[in-house]
């Protein structure tokens, strides 16, 4: 299955303030979402052990979580994983006591034949993590504005980033409202999705800056909005195709993965949307209000100045 639009042109243009409309009331849900509901920080975030179990039998959330209360332990996660659901990922807010950790080593070494291990992280390791990925998202915002604007021009690389931190902001506004766990997947999920991102966005403005050399007369908004709709027509169907593709792939990790990988599953089917979305509707609408001012304010500052009036 394909799409092709090549022999139809789509006003994008039109409808441009409903797309910002959209991603302003959006971005309004959630940072009330953020203030009200807040993230659902995992123990890779917040001071916290893991226990990872393994048996030579099955085992199921509820029998795992009644192991646990056998000896007086209330898990506040349990993922399962291994093919036949053999081991268990068991999560607790907080950190275990040397005398608490000993105590469940015990258990299931005897129980299930062998000893889990235990990890923790304490609250700096936690916060060391969370400012990490800050900076990481911060180091390839500023490494592709420079890139966009020695390739193409600032103006480009502006509504590039602005499209970023849409999606980044989307996925994290749909985690807060499902309060589904945000863990160190996550973050990685948040990463791939800038990557596809800004791939799917310089597609994009490479074929308005194509179609812009090969248009004679750009001279105002009108202008520009006829070589924006003919360069998202052009490209709308590679763009639909590529994300169907690997929102398949995605769908299928989602469906079959482990517990584990599934929020990171669930966060790149959520990314793939949206930066399909900000790319075609979002950024290159963007450039071309800035664009269509700048030409606006060329165009003022090279007409003659009445005589006697001083030239701004």
């Amino acid at each position: 299955m394909s799409f092709n639009f090549q022999n139809r042109e789509i006003d994008f243009v039109k409808h441009r303030k409903k797309f910002f409309t959209f991603s302003g009331l959006f971005t309004l849900l959630g940072v009330i979402l953020l203030l009200t509901l807040g993230l659902n920080l995992g123990i890779d975030f917040e001071s916290g052990s893991r226990v990872d179990l393994l048996s030579t039998e099955p085992l199921t959330e509820q029998g795992v979580m009644e192991e646990f209360a056998e000896i007086g332990f209330t898990p506040d996660d349990v993922q399962l994983a291994g093919d036949q659901n053999e081991m268990a990922s068991v999560g607790f807010i907080g950190v275990l006591t040397p005398e608490e950790i000993n105590e469940i080593q015990a258990y299931f070494a005897t129980e299930f034949g062998h000893e889990p291990s235990v990890s923790t992280v304490d609250p700096i390791i936690g916060q060391e993590l969370a400012r990490n990925a800050l900076i990481s998202v911060l180091i390839a915002s500023i490494g592709i504005i420079i890139y966009v604007t020695i390739r193409f021009e600032l103006l480009y690389g502006v509504a590039a980033i602005v499209a970023l931190l849409h999606d980044a902001f989307f996925i994290i506004a749909v985690f807060s409202l499902l309060q589904i766990e945000v863990n160190v997947p996550f973050i990685a999920a948040v990463l791939t999705i800038v990557g596809y991102s800004i791939n799917d966005t310089i597609v994009t403005f490479d074929r308005i800056r194509e179609n812009m050399k090969l248009t004679k007369r750009v001279k105002d908004f009108d202008d520009l909005a006829s070589v924006v709709n003919k360069s998202l027509t052009q490209t709308l169907a590679r763009s639909i195709n590529t994300v169907l593709t690997v929102v398949f792939a995605a769908a299928a990790i989602f469906i079959f993965g482990g517990e584990a990988i599934r929020s990171f599953a669930f966060a790149l089917l959520v990314g793939l949307v949206a930066g399909t979305y900000s790319s075609m509707f979002l950024a290159s609408q963007l450039w071309l209000i800035w664009k269509a001012k700048q030409l606006k304010k060329k165009k003022f500052s090279s007409q003659p100045q009445p005589e006697g009036e001083p030239t701004l």
